[in-house]
């Protein structure tokens, strides 16, 4: 008895040693929480499916037999240890042989189910998340094309058209990549993170105030990449649905670099969002060029997030009809055009199409 407590105790020791070594703060979890998988041996991924209610101790000799984890041992003693036994998620993991226990521990504590994953961050146009999953192994042009409304069930699509593009419906969130996806699974991802975190309200108070969510996707996506400072979003919104109500030109410049940015020589040169516009691309003819196109584009030239949509349904209580962005990123709001050539000449900027 007093061998296996002792075998035991060094095994819990051996748990602690290695969560320090291997799991520690510059190995395992940085300083905002971001996971870093520990480096595995190339080769096929092996896929484990661990079904809700299924013991630890089944994880463990499903990993070893499958070839993914070297001990269950360990594996069960490091569960233990960290008081994991009743927080291990069900899920289809995507792990390589050899893989450390304890990586495997976390990421199935975590519900990680591939090593490989794609992070879209508020803002990003379509082809640009494209770009991150290409990164991953997805082919760009199949994703693209996925990236596309087509016979994906989702009630917010229903009134798009066939082939329109999806822009402002890839939702900001981190996802994971595995080996088997196609495009069309990880839009089909995106999609539904995007119908599980859009709050119902969001389209009833939508409806109250006349707007379809696709218009407020599509002014929540400016508002995404006009605003710096949070707290301005909700004015932004205000400033735009009223242009809208008055009939003027939004004159939102990134929905110009959305359009200038249809050429690919622009993209290679300057990107797709370009920073300095020329007179040539203020004058671009598109339907995006809300510089000259009365109201709203066709559809969003972004992700936004949830942020950005609120602020459209619940804008600010003002009375706003410019503004103009200051060297601070912030900007400086106006009632009347007057106000707002003060404000052009103390920060600079374009003075825009008076009212």
């Amino acid at each position: 008895m007093r061998f296996v407590a002792a075998t035991a105790l060094a095994l819990v020791f051996a748990a602690a040693a290695t969560w320090l070594v291997v799991a520690g703060p510059a190995n395992d979890v940085d300083d905002v929480g971001v996971y870093h998988a520990a480096a595995s041996p190339q080769g096929e991924p092996v896929t484990v499916t661990v079904d809700a209610g299924t013991s630890s101790e089944q994880i463990a000799d499903s990993l070893k037999a499958r070839g993914v984890i070297g001990s269950a041992a360990q594996f069960r003693v490091l569960v233990s240890f960290l008081g994991y036994d009743r927080l291990l998620q069900s899920g289809e993991y995507e792990f390589a042989r050899e893989t450390p226990e304890l990586d495997a521990v976390y990421r199935i504590r975590n519900g990680i189910v591939s090593s490989k994953s794609v992070t879209v961050v508020e803002g990003l146009r379509v082809e640009e998340i494209a770009d991150l999953v290409a990164a991953q192994g997805i082919d760009r042009t199949e994703f693209l094309a996925a990236a596309r409304r087509g016979e994906y069930q989702f009630s917010f699509l229903e009134n798009l058209k066939v082939n329109e593009r999806l822009d402002g419906y890839l939702f900001p969130a981190k996802y994971a990549i595995r080996k088997r996806d196609t495009g069309r699974d990880v839009v089909q991802r995106m999609l539904q993170a995007f119908a599980d975190n859009i709050p119902a309200p969001v389209e009833e108070k939508a409806a109250a105030e006349g707007l379809s969510l696709h218009e407020v996707v599509t002014i929540a996506s400016i508002i995404e990449r006009e605003a710096v400072v949070p707290e301005e979003r909700p004015i932004m919104a205000q400033v735009f649905l009223k242009r809208l109500r008055l009939g003027i030109a939004l004159e939102a410049d990134p929905t110009v670099q959305y359009a200038v940015a249809s050429d690919p020589a622009s993209v290679r040169q300057y990107g797709y969002w370009k920073k300095e516009l020329t007179r040539q691309d203020l004058d671009i003819d598109s339907p995006y060029n809300t510089r000259i196109e009365s109201g709203l584009p066709p559809g969003p030239i972004c992700s936004p997030g949830l942020d950005s949509i609120k602020a459209v349904v619940n804008p600010a209580d003002t009375n706003y009809q410019f503004f103009v962005a200051k060297p601070d990123g912030s900007h400086a709001f106006a009632e009347t055009f007057q106000e707002h050539l003060e404000n052009v000449q103390r920060y600079g900027g374009d003075i825009g199409t008076p009212p």
